[in-house]
């Protein structure tokens, strides 16, 4: 296994969407392995491959023990209860806003091996999950922030010091 570098915001990578997976091969479990040993390095919850530099539908996860991978994940909303919770991300340091998201999601895609896989999620492990697969569609959690919220963060991004000096 071996540790894969963050892209950080700015990078357009973060914001193309990734392409399906269609080879579950030796070389996707690898990048799973390496993206998980990241996420935990990193100190996350989640982490998704365009975040590493890979643009394909895959994401790992590790929250309150419930761990794993989905790959090519497609979520629905299970009922129409929401929370505010405040969300950072790997990619965008040292930069938490409240993210209002559904708390309880029905999670499907398959795993490292083309098995179907599917879970009801709720609490942070949905959030997370949520998150994930907004990267994957190349959307950042600051473009799910309220205007004066959203302008907030990007004033502490511009005067970041990882954004200043990369």
């Amino acid at each position: 296994m071996a540790l894969l570098p963050l892209r950080f915001f700015g990078d357009p990578v973060l914001t193309t969407r990734a392409e399906e997976v269609t080879s579950f091969d030796e070389a996707l479990g690898q990048l799973i392995a390496d993206m998980t040993e990241t996420m935990h390095a990193e100190g996350g919850i989640g982490l998704a491959a365009n975040q590493v530099g890979v643009l394909r539908r895959v994401f790992v996860y590790d929250v309150d023990g419930v761990a794993g991978h989905i790959v090519n994940p497609v979520w629905q909303r299970v009922g129409d209860d929401t929370d505010v919770v405040a969300e950072g991300c790997l990619s965008i340091p040292d930069i938490r806003a409240d993210v209002q998201r559904p708390t309880t999601i029905q999670m499907s895609g398959v795993d490292m091996t083309g098995r179907p896989v599917s879970m009801q999620a709720t609490g942070m492990l949905a959030r997370c999950m949520q998150h994930e697969s907004d990267h994957l569609d190349g959307v950042l959690f600051v473009k799910r922030l309220a205007p004066a919220d959203r302008k907030q963060a990007m004033a502490e991004i511009r005067h970041a010091e990882w954004f200043l000096n990369r």
